[in-house]
């Protein structure tokens, strides 16, 4: 019986260190993603890792004379989402092996696994009533005190 026990025990153990060196190899191949997208017209790259980290931006010395500042930044944000949706897709990818069968996971990287889009969207404010003071207080004031 106590020799039983100590097998079990033993399985555990081991099934324990299986485990994080599973999980350590998750973190590792996550660690080592990097993704980069060009932007269509060639002047931006951005790099970008599994968790959405810009670790990289090369403009083209030509995209200054192209485009206004304005729209340099949209090429540069696009394309960096675009980097993104590629280090999801990765990270997705790394992650599945130790996921349950069934589970989506890019969905449980961002955070919504199980939540509906309604449950993610964000909350709907009401329009503010000009005539109510319900969220105002009368006891801080913008006005310095004289001392």
């Amino acid at each position: 019986m106590v020799a039983d026990h100590a097998a079990q025990v033993e399985e555990l153990i081991a099934d324990y260190r299986r485990s994080r060196e599973q999980l350590a190899e998750v973190h590792r191949a996550l660690a080592a993603i990097s993704e980069s997208a060009t932007s269509p017209c060639g002047m931006v790259t951005a790099t970008v890792s599994a968790q959405g980290a810009l670790t990289g931006l090369v403009i083209a010395d030509g995209a200054y004379r192209r485009y206004r500042p304005a729209e340099l930044a949209h090429v540069v944000v696009r394309t960096t989402a675009a980097a993104d949706a590629l280090a999801a897709r990765a990270a997705g990818h790394a992650v599945a092996p130790v996921l349950p069968a069934g589970t989506d996971p890019e969905a449980l990287l961002r955070g919504t696994a199980d939540l509906t889009p309604a449950e993610v969207a964000p909350p709907r404010r009401p329009a503010p009533d000009d005539d109510s003071f319900e969220h105002m207080t009368w006891l801080e004031s913008d006005t310095p005190r004289s001392s």
